[in-house]
């Protein structure tokens, strides 16, 4: 299929598709006039890619886990899979605990911002903020995402 079916098909568009491809996650086949082709192979790949960056990984992590990403059941030829706690050659484990790690790291972060805000908000605007919001109490108090 064109590039404009495959992008369709995954819900991105073609200049999606070309950075994936700039990025190293896909590889398109030429025709003789240069245009690109992608077959169904290539749609579950770019599925599986979407999902993964949709679940807050990077470019770099899927790069990392592009390999494993076509071993996944029903291939054919699956790797060979060090199992246990210390598979040190599987990458999917390090790639997620850092991912995790860093999303933790933003998360503290952002409650930080979050409670300055709401505190000299309370200390400069208290009272009023309140009601123009209709609390009825402080904002530093009040639930995220009131």
């Amino acid at each position: 299929m064109r590039i404009g079916d495959a992008a369709a098909a995954v819900g991105v568009t073609t200049r999606t598709l070309r950075y994936y491809e700039q990025r190293g996650l896909i590889t398109a086949r030429r025709t003789a006039s240069g245009q690109r082709e992608y077959e169904e192979e290539d749609v579950r790949r770019l599925h599986a890619v979407r999902e993964l960056l949709d679940s807050g990984l990077t470019i770099g992590d899927v790069r990392l886990l592009i390999d494993i990403l076509d071993a996944l059941p029903g291939r054919p030829e699956v790797p060979a899979v060090h199992t246990g706690p210390y598979a040190e050659t599987c990458v999917v484990p390090q790639v997620a605990f850092r991912r995790l790690a860093e999303l933790d790291a933003r998360i503290r972060g952002l409650t930080e911002v979050r409670d300055r805000l709401a505190d000299r908000l309370d200390v400069r605007f208290g009272v009023l903020v309140g009601q123009l919001i209709g609390l009825d109490v402080p904002l530093s108090d009040a639930p995220a995402g009131s």
